[in-house]
């Protein structure tokens, strides 16, 4: 036992290493081995933990399972990647609550003295009503991200959602004092469902990174819990470093959009009557430009600072974009990116996409070093964002994004905005950068803006 639990720590260790050395490109590789060395010790000292396992269906689902992945992992677009995190979030919930209730199956038919343990039953219904709100908030959670018209609000979905909790933990404790009574674990289960499903439905999608950070914590949770129920330390350690880290992301993200945690689970962005309507910030200032006359304007330009958002995204313009620095660069324009937090639709959603494509992560800026700079900007190009270089975030205490940390890009010498139309973000309201002096709207698709914009540039 010694021995399990020192190569527990061992693993434990990677871990922590490996969480450590994601937080920087440099090291990321080596802090992905680390962690999946880890997995490997805990895996292999589990097996040899347990003597009675039937490892026929052991290597039947790793074939399985690594024949899924691998095909996921092949065939998933890193435009996509936000989806596929979303489900192996909900993966890990599912997994929990599986294994949770297989326990305690297990442990009524061997040991039934062993259920009465307060540790055990009190770990099996948190890990069934963790890992069931994970599982289907997670589900919900990728139909959204994958575009599907998934949004619902219900009169009174706030109560509901109460009582819907109430009795989920009613359920739950009712299983703690009679855990022979099956049903109501399954009974659990499928009211933490519901649950699951009615607190992700109503969440707009811009605000789906701070669900998925969430939702990532939840899954870590109910990973530790089912350790309790197991009685798995390196399972307790796992769950533990990952709710710890998700609850540390969904609070950054939060910080980044200015906005409580319960704002963005139970609350809506909704425009002021005070905000100024279309009509008044756009009329008659808005100027539009084609790619002739902005290529022009590129050719005389010493330093670029591009700003990808969730548009460029969506047309999977990273290609198109990555074109447009190396044809700068070999004119010897000096080309940055300007990063904000939740750009996109999860936390590094630009950073995995601009990766994909090869730009180096040194000219990725994150908004705090970038902000000071765009005075000494010649242009700054925005592709596919709205809200997030909204400069009423700075200018009116009574919009809905009033004290947002935005890019400050308003502040370019000149300003390239390419956007299918002047429709608002998620904040739904106008945004005064489209019509200020200094900028210049290219109404297009990111993706063919863009191209426009390098064979436009070619020809100068």
């Amino acid at each position: 036992m010694v021995m399990i639990n020192l190569a527990y720590l061992l693993a434990s260790v990677c871990f922590i290493l490996g969480l450590k050395g994601l937080t920087h490109p440099r090291t990321a590789v080596r802090g992905n081995t680390l962690g999946a060395v880890g997995m490997l010790i805990a895996v292999v000292v589990t097996l040899f933990d347990h003597a009675i396992l039937s490892y026929e269906l052991i290597l039947v689902g790793l074939v399985v399972g690594a024949a899924i992945g691998a095909v996921l992992a092949l065939r998933i677009q890193m435009t996509a990647m936000p989806q596929m995190v979303a489900l192996l979030n909900g993966f890990g919930g599912a997994a929990s609550m599986l294994v949770a209730g297989a326990a305690l199956l297990e442990m009524l038919v061997i040991d039934p003295a062993a259920v009465q343990s307060a540790q055990f039953t009190i770990a099996t219904a948190a890990a069934g009503l963790i890992g069931s709100i994970t599982f289907w908030g997670s589900l919900v959670a990728f139909g959204k991200l994958q575009g599907y018209t998934l949004e619902l609000h219900l009169k009174g979905q706030k109560f509901i959602n109460a009582i819907l909790l109430i009795v989920a933990v009613a359920l739950g404790g009712w299983l703690v004092f009679d855990p022979s009574m099956t049903n109501i674990y399954w009974g659990l289960l499928a009211v933490a469902a519901l649950l699951g499903v009615l607190l992700v439905l109503p969440i707009g999608g811009a605000d789906m990174p701070v669900v998925i950070a969430l939702l990532n914590s939840y899954s870590g949770l109910a990973a530790a819990a089912t350790g309790f129920v197991l009685n798995n330390n390196a399972l307790i350690i796992t769950g533990s470093l990952v709710g710890a880290s998700g609850v540390i992301l969904t609070n950054i993200m939060c910080k980044a959009m200015n906005r409580s945690l319960t704002n963005v689970l139970f609350g809506v962005w909704v425009p002021s009557e005070s905000v100024e309507s279309a009509d008044d910030v756009y009329a008659g200032k808005v100027k539009a430009s084609t790619a002739e006359e902005l290529a022009m304007l590129l050719e005389g330009a010493q330093r670029v600072v591009i700003v990808p958002g969730y548009g460029m995204a969506v047309a999977q313009a990273q290609h198109a974009v990555r074109d447009l620095v190396e044809l700068l660069e070999d004119r010897g324009v000096e080309v940055e990116f300007a990063i904000h937090p939740v750009a996109g639709r999860m936390p590094g959603h630009m950073n995995v996409l601009l990766a994909e494509v090869d730009v180096p992560y040194e000219k990725l800026k994150e908004m705090d070093e970038i902000n000071p700079t765009f005075a000494q900007a010649d242009i700054a190009i925005v592709i596919g964002a709205n809200d997030v270089v909204n400069p009423v975030a700075r200018t009116n205490p009574s919009s809905p994004i009033a004290g947002m940390p935005i890019l400050n890009v308003d502040k370019a010498r000149s300003v390239i905005v390419i956007k299918r139309s002047l429709s608002p973000g998620f904040a739904g309201i106008p945004n005064p950068l489209f019509a200020a002096d200094n900028t210049l709207m290219f109404f297009s698709d990111a993706k063919k803006g863009t191209l426009d914009l390098v064979n436009a540039l070619k020809e100068v």
